[in-house]
């Protein structure tokens, strides 16, 4: 079996990459890393974590553990700051290493220190250990329009995120008081996914993220013009996916299906009156958007099937 170790375990990212790689049939948890938690036990996290599992230890004792493949779920200036291990398969949940151009890295997030592998099994897999987990926004985004990117010019993206996806850190935004019977727009025409999204379609986006009073979820409603066959551009691109599932003719995502979950759902639909091709993408923030990618990830560096860890099927009603 394959040892792992996750630096920033008291996040929320950290938290359910733990949960999945506890789960996991190939994976044995070497080191918990957790600044804030180091040298308390794992119940300090959860209490229903046992007294079997590693201790917190701080980040840089869980980095130095020697564990095959490490998780670094930890803030964007960390991330920036931490040095991979050799030999080591590293799964960055930060947005620190997406960008490839400098100038842009240093522009969005204040810093450039390189690009890694950028990893979207579906459609750009990662190559190399040090391995690029794309953005919640992002992973719903180009999974609705990265299959039809050679047949449009540019596109318009309104998305939606449970309040996790902001993180566990408190700020005014992510008070009860502001996020329930609420809805926002945030970062609008200044949010760090766009160049992303960008990057890896090739054409320029609009894209305006809202916060939804909800934990957790996200849908991204995309709008473009083309004359493509979307729906078999799609179902082509996804046929083989456990992961991924095109939806029949007339059906929409929902949260719902997906919330706690590290599947995706996505819907094809069509406006007469304009011409507009609109796919819609569901997944959960915190799983396909986050740490189910990260173990999708993982899986692929070390030569897994991809699958192992994840959970695939929400509630079925």
């Amino acid at each position: 079996m394959a040892t792992a170790s996750i630096l920033g375990c008291a996040g929320y990212t950290g938290q359910e990459t733990l949960d999945r790689v506890l789960a996991h049939p190939e994976l044995e948890l070497l080191a918990l890393g957790s600044d804030s938690l180091a040298g308390q036990p794992a119940s300090a996290l959860d209490p229903r974590l046992d007294g079997e599992l590693p201790g917190f230890s701080t980040n840089a004792e869980a980095a130095a553990a020697g564990a095959d493949l490490l998780f670094l779920c930890l803030d964007n200036a960390a991330a920036a700051a931490f040095t991979p291990p050799a030999d080591t398969v590293v799964v960055d949940l930060s947005g620190m290493h997406r960008l490839v151009d400098d100038a842009q890295a240093l522009a969005w997030y204040g810093a450039s220190p390189g690009a890694w592998s950028y990893g979207l099994p579906e459609l750009f897999p990662a190559d190399g250990p040090l391995i690029a987990n794309p953005g919640c926004y992002a992973t719903a985004a180009l999974l609705a329009l990265a299959p039809l990117a050679p047949f449009v010019e540019t596109a318009t993206i309104d998305a939606k995120s449970g309040m996790t996806g902001a993180g566990r850190t408190l700020k005014a935004s992510s008070h009860a008081g502001f996020v329930l019977e609420n809805l926002s727009p945030y970062a609008v025409g200044a949010h760090r996914h766009a160049p992303e999204i960008a990057q890896q379609l090739g054409v320029p986006v609009c894209f305006v993220p809202h916060l939804l009073p909800v934990r957790r979820g996200l849908l991204a409603t995309c709008y473009v013009q083309t004359d493509a066959d979307v729906r078999a551009l799609l179902e082509d691109a996804y046929a083989s996916s456990a992961v991924v599932r095109v939806l029949p003719e007339g059906v929409a995502p929902e949260l719902a299906r997906v919330q706690g979950t590290d599947a995706a759902e996505i819907g094809v639909f069509a406006d007469r009156a304009t011409g507009t091709t609109i796919v819609i993408c569901a997944l959960d923030n915190l799983g396909k958007g986050a740490a189910g990618q990260a173990v999708q990830n993982a899986n692929l560096a070390l030569g897994l099937d991809e699958t192992l860890g994840l959970r695939l099927q929400g509630v079925l009603v």
